[in-house]
């Protein structure tokens, strides 16, 4: 795990995934209410115009201190600039993107089993995103993550581990309690009509959980 990272494991990670479908005044109060990492998801959109969207990300995020992850695509995380790339079981393989970002960024995997951990940890993944743990509108045919199967992807990774899918700060103490460093939501930030206060809530969440943990 990259040392620039190890402050925010002891506070819990609150990952927020956004695309500009929310607006980037929804996107920028997020950004003021304050979270860890941003992920940029797009989908059905050019790979110039992904581009475009990150680059104003990019410049959107400096100043706070906030990773821009990019999802998916290794290309746009480079032009970018970005902090990292996270990166699912279809997209370029961890150890091959990490010959390419070498040490100095972030890798993300989605693990979904223990043997998709495993793979990730070996091949030199940051941190792993699970799940998922609830119905979302983002991804409809996510297909749910056991309790069980999330406590032996913990058990196996000595990595940081983000719960995700159709979390929000109702549900979040789910797999908080299971063991998860952070939570990485969406609709449940972005939809609200104020998502600072959503961010808020989430923060005190994690803030509870973690203060147990000590």
């Amino acid at each position: 795990m990259l040392e620039v990272e190890r402050k925010n494991v002891m506070k819990g990670w609150l990952y927020l995934i956004a695309d500009f479908s929310y607006g980037e005044e929804k996107i920028k109060k997020t950004l003021e209410a304050g979270v860890d990492y941003i992920q940029l998801r797009e989908k059905d959109i050019s790979s110039a115009e992904y581009l475009r969207r990150a680059k104003r990300l990019r410049e959107m995020a400096r100043g706070f201190d906030t990773k821009l992850i990019i999802n998916d695509r290794l290309d746009i995380a480079m032009l970018c600039d970005a902090d990292g790339v996270h990166l699912g079981q279809q997209d370029i393989p961890v150890k091959d993107a990490r010959k390419l970002l070498g040490v100095g960024k972030i890798i993300g995997a989605t693990a979904k089993t223990v043997e998709q951990a495993r793979q990730a940890i070996k091949d030199g993944a940051d941190y792993l995103g699970s799940g998922a743990w609830f119905p979302t509108e983002t991804k409809k045919d996510a297909v749910p993550i056991a309790e069980e199967v999330y406590r032996e992807i913990l058990a196996v990774a000595p990595i940081p581990n983000v719960a995700v899918g159709g979390i929000d700060a109702e549900n979040g103490g789910r797999p908080l309690a299971c063991g998860a460093t952070g939570l990485a939501i969406s609709a449940g930030i972005l939809k609200a009509d104020n998502p600072a206060d959503e961010v808020r809530k989430v923060r005190r969440l994690l803030e509870e959980f973690f203060s147990l943990r000590k």
